[in-house]
């Protein structure tokens, strides 16, 4: 496969990837044009590996982690909005999303990768270990710690990502 062939075959993906990584589209766009960069001169090694997805996300990932943690990156914390969707209101489902992914950008880094990687890219803890560069025991706590804090911000004592989505 050549380099343009998996871009044109897979940028939309790590597009996707990245934008709900970093909750921010245009910096998405600047995440997957960057590890595309990086990944163009070592193209012929990487595909010898058998596994450009990984580095490709693996890069991704990392710019985005090294990116939030320059402070002039970081958003001001703001209140919460006071007032709630009303019940019946067809636009409920998008207000509680945008409320989830809300509280998904408030976990650490490496939190908030593990549930990307696990509950939006469908992957298994073996391939997010392999991204991340940790154990699949690093992976398991990272997205228990942070199922966790999500059921503690949000006050809900069920689960609160039930399955995998894709």
């Amino acid at each position: 496969m050549t380099f343009e062939e998996y871009i044109a075959a897979r940028g939309p993906s790590l597009i996707r990837f990245a934008r709900v990584l970093t909750g921010d589209p245009h910096r998405a766009e600047d995440l997957v044009q960057e590890a595309l960069a990086k990944a163009y001169p070592r193209w012929s090694r990487i595909l010898r590996t058998d596994q450009p997805d990984v580095y490709v996300r693996r890069v991704i990932a990392n710019a985005a982690h090294s990116w939030w943690r320059r402070r002039s990156n970081r958003e001001p914390a703001v209140g919460e909005p006071v007032d709630g969707p009303a019940a019946g209101d067809h636009g409920t489902e998008t207000v509680e999303r945008d409320a989830m992914w809300r509280q998904i950008r408030r976990l650490s880094e490496r939190q908030r990768t593990v549930l990307v990687l696990r509950y939006y890219e469908d992957l298994d803890d073996a391939a997010i270990a392999d991204i991340m560069r940790c154990s699949q025991a690093t992976v398991r706590t990272h997205a228990a710690r942070a199922l966790q804090a999500l059921r503690l911000r949000l006050g809900v004592t069920e689960p609160v990502l039930t399955g995998r989505t894709g």
